[in-house]
């Protein structure tokens, strides 16, 4: 089993898959890690992200010991990983190693940009969780605070705009929901909601997922409380 779930930054997905994946006893994969991998290891020699012939050498390069590397989710790792991930070479790189992760047993579930366009395009489930701007940079400002960075939220926000400009208008794999892509607006939802709402869409898709929605839910109060 393969669950695709694309969307732009701060939008949840990782949340959600992470979730998703320890409930169904399925494997996990953040796509973005590999971009990033790359996108550090260029950084961290000196070169240019945008230099094509540097980072598809990073990616064929890449080991998983580089996904655990400390300072992988640094905003300017992000920012490098966007440009690094409109490189034809580099995405050719990086598709083998994907697909060999999804297709090992028991299956997983695998967040991204393109998973289900592009990646896993027949993938039986697939997800695309978005959120707006606005909701999206108030998030990763947050995150970045509480992780002790300063950092001031109108230029979070421009910086995840033109990150989104890029996903969006890049020659190859541009971010889209899949056609057959169930899309989950979470701008009005906790995390809770979010993992709620994606546990009902398969259900109705899939009656395995019925009882899992069931146990996944919450234990309701005893009647009088609260």
């Amino acid at each position: 089993m393969i669950i695709a779930i694309d969307g732009p930054a701060a939008a949840g997905k990782r949340t959600l898959a992470r979730r998703l994946a320890a409930l169904l006893g399925l494997r996990y994969l953040d796509s973005g890690e590999l971009y990033r991998a790359v996108a550090l290891r260029v950084l961290g020699a000196g070169g240019d992200p945008a230099d094509a012939g540097q980072a598809a050498a990073a990616a064929r390069a890449l080991t998983e010991e580089d996904l655990s590397t400390p300072g992988l989710r640094d905003e300017a790792v992000g920012r490098a990983a966007s440009v690094v991930a409109a490189i034809p070479e580099v995405r050719a790189a990086l598709l083998e190693y994907q697909r060999a992760f999804g297709r090992a047993p028991p299956g997983a579930v695998i967040d991204g940009r393109d998973i289900g366009t592009v990646v896993f395009p027949d993938a039986a489930h697939k997800l695309f969780v978005t959120a707006s701007l606005e909701i999206r940079a108030g998030r990763r400002t947050r995150e970045l605070r509480e992780g002790g960075v300063a950092c001031d939220r109108e230029q979070v926000l421009n910086e995840m705009a033109e990150r989104d400009a890029r996903d969006r208008r890049r020659a190859v794999a541009p971010l889209a929901p899949a056609k057959d892509a169930f899309v989950l607006d979470t701008s009005g939802l906790d995390a809770d909601a979010a993992f709620a709402a994606a546990l009902g869409h398969l259900g109705r898709k899939d009656a395995r997922f019925a009882a899992l929605e069931a146990r996944a839910a919450p234990p309701r109060a005893p009647e009088g409380e609260p």
